[in-house]
């Protein structure tokens, strides 16, 4: 079971965020939110607040009970936003941009339990399609025969 958050036209840059994501990718949530109140970071606060959402998100969508603990980020990545485009006046009558960028920042947490049956399926899908299957180069074309 899969739970998600987003967290949208959030006012720090991608790349100041990415800093904290990576800290945490993998972890279980219950250590992810305890490596973040430790961090000194502004995201880390929003990153928490997404965090928990999340598991919000799980908690209300599951059709059994959901163990906090079994509870791990499966995929959380920070995407570039907008750029909000702003001016500064500077010396002899000119203008410099001021660049004001913004990250999205997208979550998927699961409990483990649905990627050992999608898994076993997927890879018996994939040797058999392998074996069935035969090369034939002519030219420079490469031709598939089953």
């Amino acid at each position: 079971m899969d739970a998600r958050a987003k967290l949208r036209f959030y006012r720090q840059s991608p790349r100041k965020v990415r800093m904290v994501v990576d800290v945490i990718r993998g972890m279980y949530v219950k250590d992810a939110l305890a490596q973040l109140a430790n961090m000194q970071k502004r995201a880390a606060r929003a990153v928490a607040k997404l965090l928990n959402s999340a598991v919000a998100n799980a908690k209300n969508t599951a059709l059994d009970q959901v163990n906090d603990n079994e509870l791990k980020i499966k995929e959380i990545r920070v995407d570039q936003g907008p750029t909000y485009k702003r001016y500064m006046p500077r010396a002899h009558g000119r203008a410099t941009m001021i660049r004001k960028k913004t990250s999205h920042i997208y979550v998927v947490i699961t409990d483990g339990k649905d990627e050992e049956v999608s898994g076993q399926i997927s890879k018996s899908d994939d040797s058999d399609s392998v074996k069935n299957k035969k090369e034939v180069k002519s030219g420079s074309k490469a031709k598939i025969e089953e």
